[in-house]
């Protein structure tokens, strides 16, 4: 560990598990790097991935925003280009716009569609795979409600998603933000969480809770708390 790394948690015991405001408070104090780190939750789930029925994935709003603008591009036809625009997405079109992210294009944070242009835009996966771009009703990218979907994005709407190792890795905010709005999108995300628990999991199903920032280190949350809505 570098010296900046080791000043930082000196005086810190990162084996306690703290509530979920006092973590925020020490991960902020904790983010003293030149640029403004993302605050990112961990969540160690209770569930095998390589089950169909202990999948854990879907979406969430976060009541505070990430504090920054997805940028959100539209494969879509007809007067639905004119709602996605309307919207505030970032890049529309159709054909014209599944022809430039075949030849590379994926300046884009969201790609969003409707399902009759899926066809066309399953062709690109190995463009869109690999960079997690490609849409996905289960994240709520393929809808014919684009214009809400889009407002939903742009104020901060995340995916989770469980990974192989049967943890989630969710964005929560910045490290300028108060304390208090961390937490809150962190208590957020925990109770969709809690909701999104499959009835396959047995047992415990939060095992561990930590929040950090880019450059941070991990500060343990206690996971042994109700996060229910």
């Amino acid at each position: 560990m570098g010296k900046r790394y080791e000043n930082l948690v000196k005086d810190l015991d990162l084996m306690k598990l703290n509530k979920l405001e006092e973590a925020a408070s020490i991960v902020k104090k904790c983010a003293t790097a030149k640029f403004d780190e993302t605050v990112e939750l961990h969540v160690r789930l209770g569930v095998d991935p390589k089950q169909a029925d202990q999948q854990v994935r879907g979406t969430v709003g976060l009541p505070h925003g990430l504090g920054k603008s997805k940028k959100v591009a539209v494969v879509v036809r007809g007067e639905k280009q004119k709602d996605a625009q309307n919207a505030g997405a970032d890049v529309v079109g159709a054909d014209d716009l599944i022809d430039q992210i075949a030849k590379g294009f994926t300046d884009f944070d969201v790609l969003v569609a409707t399902p009759d242009m899926m066809k066309d835009l399953s062709k690109l996966g190995k463009v869109l795979g690999p960079k997690g771009l490609m849409p996905n009703p289960k994240s709520g990218t393929v809808t014919m409600n684009v214009a809400q979907t889009i407002k939903e994005l742009k104020a901060g709407r995340v995916e989770y998603k469980v990974d192989d190792f049967g943890i989630i890795h969710v964005p929560v905010g910045k490290a300028s933000f108060a304390p208090e709005k961390i937490a809150g999108n962190a208590r957020t995300v925990l109770e969709a969480l809690t909701k999104a628990k499959p009835a396959a999991s047995k047992g415990i199903y939060m095992m561990s809770i930590t929040l950090s920032s880019t450059m941070g280190p991990g500060i343990k949350v206690d996971h042994n708390e109700k996060y229910a809505a």
